[in-house]
């Protein structure tokens, strides 16, 4: 079995990737509508929008497998996104790379693959609309374009998905893209009865800065600040600008007074890489810590608004 290689581009790839805040969402009518044309135009069994993460691959769409994600050691969509054109392999058994693969040896017992790869609008290749089936399959000149022309589709919506959830500003989720996860880590932290601590950061005197150096340098440092949240938590945290100088953080799985210590290694990180760069004004911020109550905030919104008056406190009390 050969797994697939890393492209150069890597860490950008990735990156794009989690700026578009949609690993681990519910299904979306609008991915599912393709990867059902697809099982219908072409015949098969299986349909798939993957996205390749770090060490998976995670389906956003799936029809006709009940698989959400698998290795991406042993995926082929981590092969389609090494290339520009579709990624096809009419008989997995006269393969060398794939004969052994498990998901041709066992489930869902791949003999044919096409995938054609997914950009986001910067250029970025995440993952792949592909097809599967248990037999060998041959595509002809058109079949090969009618798949193209549907990966053209979820690459609308991809677009669209990132136009409509990431700030332009510090390219970092905006209200929408963050309510909209915020969401998804409720339910979690419902149904598994983790811990969920929000933190809510207002910038310190931000117009003085767009009064005194101009809104190019307002500008600056909001995107140093939003630089250093990205940086300094974790994978799994959900970073955001709600608009102007407010930004929040949603850490899971994280208890308030861990989420305390988490905020000082922010602010001492922030501060360090601030002097790196010679700013000639200060960036502080004032934070309130909210930890999520089940009993207390029944949507993000409410616990958006505790968050909110926590900062507003901790503001004053400065």
């Amino acid at each position: 079995m050969q797994t697939p290689k890393i492209p150069i581009n890597e860490h950008s790839r990735l990156e794009a990737l989690s700026r578009l805040n949609v690993l681990d969402t519910p299904p979306e009518e609008r991915f599912d509508r393709v990867t059902r044309m697809a099982k219908r135009l072409f015949k098969v069994p299986i349909a798939l929008v993957s996205l390749v993460d770090e060490n998976r691959q995670w389906f956003k769409s799936c029809v006709g497998l009940d698989a959400t994600e698998t290795s991406r050691d042993i995926s082929f969509c981590g092969h389609a996104i090494l290339g520009d054109q579709t990624f096809y392999i009419p008989d997995t058994l006269e393969d060398d790379r794939f004969a052994d693969n498990p998901l041709v040896t066992g489930p869902p017992f791949i003999r044919f693959y096409a995938g054609h790869p997914l950009s986001t609008p910067s250029g970025q290749k995440i993952g792949t609309l592909c097809i599967i089936d248990s037999v060998p399959l041959t595509m002809s000149e058109d079949d090969l374009m009618a798949l193209a022309d549907l990966a053209a589709m979820v690459e609308q919506e991809i677009a669209a998905l990132e136009l409509a959830t990431v700030d332009d500003l510090t390219n970092i989720s905006n209200r929408r893209g963050f309510n909209r996860l915020a969401k998804h880590s409720l339910n979690i932290s419902q149904r598994e009865n983790t811990p969920l601590s929000l933190a809510y950061f207002d910038i310190d005197s931000f117009k003085k800065i767009n009064d005194l150096h101009g809104h190019i340098e307002g500008d600056r440092a909001l995107k140093l600040f939003a630089k250093q949240l990205d940086v300094s938590f974790r994978k799994p945290d959900l970073c955001a600008r709600l608009g102007g100088d407010e930004f929040v953080a949603l850490l899971n799985n994280t208890h308030k007074l861990d989420a305390q210590d988490i905020l000082k290694r922010f602010a001492s990180e922030l501060q360090s890489n601030l002097e790196k760069e010679k700013l000639p004004y200060d960036i502080t911020f004032s934070c309130g810590i909210i930890a999520f109550d089940d009993n207390e905030h029944h949507n993000i919104d409410m616990l958006v608004n505790c968050a909110d008056q926590a900062m507003y406190q901790a503001k004053a009390a400065r």
